[in-house]
């Protein structure tokens, strides 16, 4: 019987963009799932310091989009090893990626992390509806609902778009304007939120995440907001189970997003730089400066 010598076409690298020029090369992971070009804030305050590697995360449409296939991209683009700098959702591929290449993996940060389990994410949304107005909250609501229905693919990114908007505000202490925009604004990607989240429960469900994260050996640090209502104590304390040598920095008047808080940026982009460097073992002859 004759064998068909075709091969199911991989598909193409993601996108990159790349910030700074001096070593070592630091690659930060946006959040989400489907907020390709949100951490482009975060990589431009980085860039003077460090070269700044800021994946675009594959959109919805070429493949099926698993926690897998994001691991797969960053495999191929990441240096080798990598200092991973993971925002959100981006926290969390940071995390599944050190546990399949642990020897690909010589630092990992956790900003803003996501959820591992159910009660973390009721405290979520019990804290978000705390803190919204009644009409704030029939309004976001509105817009799930809505999109959810939407059919078509262009409007409903718009409102995830929107979505996310709101969450942001609600998940901020204070906010300040990005004095350098992102070279492009990327349109979010609502059904690549829905199938990544859909699989990242899996694992959960499954129980595979977080239990293959003991086989992570870098450091790791996790910086957290203090008035975030991601539930930061609790997340460290759950994870710590399965990576002991696991930091936690709490940031004062400080949201989800800290390299956007007025109170909080400062400290927290010191904060980084200084735990990168302390970590970063640079090539022969090659001096830091702390």
């Amino acid at each position: 019987m004759k064998q068909d010598s075709k091969k199911a076409k991989k598909p193409e690298r993601i996108r990159v963009r790349r910030y700074g020029s001096s070593e070592p090369t630091v690659v930060v992971l946006h959040g989400g799932p489907g907020a390709q070009g949100s951490a482009a804030g975060l990589a431009q305050s980085l860039a003077k310091d460090f070269i700044v590697l800021e994946p675009l995360q594959r959109r919805s449409g070429s493949v099926p989009l698993t926690v897998g296939q994001h691991i797969d991209d960053l495999a191929a683009i990441a240096p080798r090893p990598a200092i991973l700098v993971g925002c959100s959702w981006g926290a969390m591929l940071g995390l599944s990626y050190a546990a399949r290449f642990p020897e690909r993996v010589s630092d990992l940060v956790l900003v803003g992390c996501g959820t591992y389990e159910e009660s973390s994410r009721r405290i979520l949304r019990e804290s978000i509806q705390n803190r919204l107005s009644e009409t704030e909250f029939r309004h976001l609501t509105d817009l799930q609902e809505r999109c959810a229905l939407e059919q078509d693919p262009t409007m409903r990114d718009e409102l995830f778009k929107e979505i996310g908007d709101a969450f942001m505000r609600a998940e901020s202490y204070e906010l300040i304007h990005e004095s350098e925009p992102p070279v492009e604004i990327i349109p979010a990607d609502a059904n690549g939120n829905v199938e990544t989240w859909t699989d990242v429960l899996r694992l959960q469900h499954e129980e595979i995440e977080p239990g293959i994260f003991s086989a992570i050996t870098a450091p790791v640090l996790m910086i957290h907001g203090d008035t975030d209502p991601h539930p930061g104590g609790q997340t460290h304390d759950f994870l710590r189970r399965y990576i002991p040598q696991i930091e936690y920095v709490e940031m004062e008047r400080c949201g989800h997003e800290p390299w956007r808080e007025r109170y909080a940026r400062d400290h927290f982009l010191d904060i980084l730089r200084k735990w990168i460097l302390k970590n970063y073992k640079p090539p022969s002859g090659t001096t830091i400066a702390f």
